[in-house]
Protein backbone atom coordinates (compact mmCIF):
# COMPACT_ATOMS: atom_id res chain seq x y z
CA UNK A 1 0.00 0.00 0.00
CA UNK A 2 1.30 3.44 -1.23
CA UNK A 3 2.19 5.70 2.15
CA UNK A 4 -0.60 7.90 2.64
CA UNK A 5 0.93 10.27 5.05
CA UNK A 6 -1.11 9.46 8.33
CA UNK A 7 0.17 10.72 11.38
CA UNK A 8 0.20 9.20 14.98
CA UNK A 9 1.51 10.81 17.97
CA UNK A 10 3.48 7.13 19.29
CA UNK A 11 6.14 7.63 15.82
CA UNK A 12 6.43 11.57 15.27
CA UNK A 13 8.60 13.89 16.46
CA UNK A 14 8.49 17.91 15.93
CA UNK A 15 11.14 19.89 14.60
CA UNK A 16 11.64 23.66 15.51
CA UNK A 17 14.11 25.35 13.25
CA UNK A 18 15.83 28.07 13.63
CA UNK A 19 13.13 30.78 14.59
CA UNK A 20 15.27 33.35 16.32
CA UNK A 21 15.43 37.17 17.66
CA UNK A 22 17.52 38.62 14.55
CA UNK A 23 15.31 36.81 11.69
CA UNK A 24 12.15 38.61 13.12
CA UNK A 25 12.30 41.65 11.08
CA UNK A 26 12.85 40.15 7.67
CA UNK A 27 11.35 36.67 7.46
CA UNK A 28 7.90 37.22 5.53
CA UNK A 29 5.23 36.56 8.08
CA UNK A 30 7.54 36.25 10.94
CA UNK A 31 5.22 36.36 13.75
CA UNK A 32 2.26 34.41 12.32
CA UNK A 33 4.69 31.71 11.24
CA UNK A 34 6.07 31.32 15.29
CA UNK A 35 2.33 31.76 16.54
CA UNK A 36 1.73 28.53 14.19
CA UNK A 37 4.51 26.62 15.35
CA UNK A 38 4.06 27.52 19.16
CA UNK A 39 0.69 26.25 18.73
CA UNK A 40 2.08 22.95 17.94
CA UNK A 41 4.61 22.68 20.26
CA UNK A 42 1.80 23.39 23.05
CA UNK A 43 -0.20 20.21 20.90
CA UNK A 44 3.06 18.05 21.55
CA UNK A 45 2.89 18.35 24.89
CA UNK A 46 -0.43 17.42 25.33
CA UNK A 47 0.19 14.56 23.35
CA UNK A 48 3.40 13.39 24.58
CA UNK A 49 5.02 14.40 21.31
CA UNK A 50 8.83 14.98 21.74
CA UNK A 51 10.19 18.36 20.36
CA UNK A 52 13.42 19.05 18.98
CA UNK A 53 15.06 22.82 18.78
CA UNK A 54 17.59 24.02 17.12
CA UNK A 55 19.63 27.56 16.58
CA UNK A 56 21.44 28.54 13.77
CA UNK A 57 24.58 30.39 14.31
CA UNK A 58 22.95 31.57 17.81
CA UNK A 59 25.75 34.18 18.67
CA UNK A 60 25.38 36.02 15.35
CA UNK A 61 21.74 35.41 15.15
CA UNK A 62 20.43 35.72 19.06
CA UNK A 63 18.04 33.29 20.59
CA UNK A 64 14.66 31.50 19.75
CA UNK A 65 12.26 33.78 20.64
CA UNK A 66 10.27 33.82 23.67
CA UNK A 67 6.94 33.83 21.98
CA UNK A 68 7.44 30.42 20.98
CA UNK A 69 7.05 29.27 23.94
CA UNK A 70 10.14 26.57 24.12
CA UNK A 71 12.49 28.00 26.97
CA UNK A 72 12.31 24.97 28.66
CA UNK A 73 14.03 22.79 25.58
CA UNK A 74 17.55 22.77 24.91
CA UNK A 75 18.42 24.38 21.33
CA UNK A 76 21.09 22.81 19.89
CA UNK A 77 23.54 25.11 18.03
CA UNK A 78 24.70 24.68 14.58
CA UNK A 79 26.24 26.08 11.31
CA UNK A 80 25.08 23.53 8.58
CA UNK A 81 21.44 24.48 7.03
CA UNK A 82 20.16 20.59 8.23
CA UNK A 83 18.81 20.31 11.87
CA UNK A 84 20.37 16.61 11.55
CA UNK A 85 23.38 17.37 13.43
CA UNK A 86 25.55 15.11 15.55
CA UNK A 87 23.33 16.02 18.76
CA UNK A 88 20.19 15.57 16.76
CA UNK A 89 21.11 12.55 15.84
CA UNK A 90 21.83 11.38 19.30
CA UNK A 91 18.82 12.59 20.18
CA UNK A 92 16.21 10.71 17.97
CA UNK A 93 18.31 7.74 18.87
CA UNK A 94 17.17 8.01 22.20
CA UNK A 95 13.58 8.57 20.93
CA UNK A 96 13.73 5.01 20.03
CA UNK A 97 14.33 6.15 15.87
CA UNK A 98 10.87 7.26 15.30
CA UNK A 99 9.87 7.82 11.69
CA UNK A 100 7.67 10.83 11.27
CA UNK A 101 9.10 14.27 11.32
CA UNK A 102 6.84 17.13 11.79
CA UNK A 103 8.92 20.19 10.34
CA UNK A 104 8.20 23.80 11.45
CA UNK A 105 10.45 27.41 11.12
CA UNK A 106 13.00 28.94 9.10
CA UNK A 107 13.88 29.25 6.05
CA UNK A 108 12.32 27.22 3.59
CA UNK A 109 14.46 27.20 1.03
CA UNK A 110 17.64 26.75 3.07
CA UNK A 111 17.55 25.12 6.81
CA UNK A 112 13.62 23.58 6.28
CA UNK A 113 14.82 22.00 2.72
CA UNK A 114 18.05 20.49 4.02
CA UNK A 115 16.57 19.18 6.91
CA UNK A 116 13.52 17.84 4.91
CA UNK A 117 16.47 15.87 1.98
CA UNK A 118 18.22 14.27 4.84
CA UNK A 119 15.17 13.33 6.72
CA UNK A 120 13.85 11.66 3.17
CA UNK A 121 17.08 9.93 2.61
CA UNK A 122 17.03 8.55 6.67
CA UNK A 123 13.60 6.98 6.05
CA UNK A 124 11.61 9.36 7.69
CA UNK A 125 8.03 10.40 6.83
CA UNK A 126 7.96 14.52 6.38
CA UNK A 127 5.31 16.52 6.95
CA UNK A 128 5.81 19.84 6.34
CA UNK A 129 3.42 22.65 8.39
CA UNK A 130 3.24 25.21 5.39
CA UNK A 131 1.72 27.86 7.66
CA UNK A 132 4.75 27.75 10.27
CA UNK A 133 7.43 27.73 7.31
CA UNK A 134 8.77 30.65 5.90
CA UNK A 135 11.46 32.34 4.27
CA UNK A 136 12.36 36.08 3.92
CA UNK A 137 10.98 35.65 0.37
CA UNK A 138 7.89 34.84 -0.56
CA UNK A 139 9.01 33.63 -3.61
CA UNK A 140 11.74 31.25 -2.30
CA UNK A 141 8.45 30.23 0.25
CA UNK A 142 6.19 29.37 -2.53
CA UNK A 143 8.88 27.53 -4.73
CA UNK A 144 10.81 25.58 -1.65
CA UNK A 145 7.45 23.88 -0.56
CA UNK A 146 6.48 23.06 -3.99
CA UNK A 147 10.56 21.64 -4.48
CA UNK A 148 10.03 19.49 -1.37
CA UNK A 149 6.88 18.04 -2.38
CA UNK A 150 8.05 17.03 -5.94
CA UNK A 151 10.78 14.86 -3.60
CA UNK A 152 8.37 13.33 -1.43
CA UNK A 153 7.15 15.24 1.63
CA UNK A 154 3.67 15.92 2.81
CA UNK A 155 2.60 19.81 3.18
CA UNK A 156 -0.23 20.24 5.54
CA UNK A 157 -1.55 23.38 7.75
CA UNK A 158 -1.04 23.67 11.69
CA UNK A 159 -4.82 22.59 12.01
CA UNK A 160 -4.35 19.92 10.29
CA UNK A 161 -1.65 18.47 11.88
CA UNK A 162 -4.15 18.56 15.10
CA UNK A 163 -6.61 17.22 14.24
CA UNK A 164 -4.67 14.21 12.55
CA UNK A 165 -3.00 13.62 15.33
CA UNK A 166 -6.29 13.53 18.09
CA UNK A 167 -8.37 11.92 15.02
CA UNK A 168 -10.94 11.91 16.65
CA UNK A 169 -13.24 14.10 19.25
CA UNK A 170 -13.50 11.26 21.69
CA UNK A 171 -9.73 11.32 22.27
CA UNK A 172 -9.12 12.24 25.62
CA UNK A 173 -6.93 15.15 24.88
CA UNK A 174 -9.59 16.84 22.07
CA UNK A 175 -10.64 18.99 24.63
CA UNK A 176 -7.00 20.84 24.93
CA UNK A 177 -6.30 19.96 21.46
CA UNK A 178 -9.53 21.99 20.05
CA UNK A 179 -8.83 24.97 22.38
CA UNK A 180 -5.43 25.78 20.50
CA UNK A 181 -7.94 26.02 17.14
CA UNK A 182 -10.87 28.45 19.13
CA UNK A 183 -8.89 30.85 16.56
CA UNK A 184 -8.25 29.88 13.14
CA UNK A 185 -4.97 30.15 12.01
CA UNK A 186 -3.86 33.45 10.35
CA UNK A 187 -3.41 33.45 6.90
CA UNK A 188 0.28 33.31 5.87
CA UNK A 189 0.24 34.06 2.36
CA UNK A 190 -0.47 30.43 1.05
CA UNK A 191 -3.34 30.81 -1.28
CA UNK A 192 -0.96 32.17 -4.33
CA UNK A 193 0.92 28.84 -4.05
CA UNK A 194 -2.25 26.54 -4.91
CA UNK A 195 -2.91 28.46 -8.26
CA UNK A 196 0.56 27.14 -9.07
CA UNK A 197 -0.77 23.37 -7.78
Amino acid sequence: MANIGRLSTKDAVLFLCDMQEKFRPNIFQFNNIVSNAARLLQASRVLGIPPILTEQYPKGLGPTVPELGAADLTAHPKTSFTMIIDEVEKELQALGNPKQAILCGIEAHACIACTTFDLLEKGFEVHIVADAVSSRSQTDRLFALSRLKQSGAFLTTTEGVLLQLVQDAKHPNFKEIQKLMMNPSPDTGLLAFFSAL
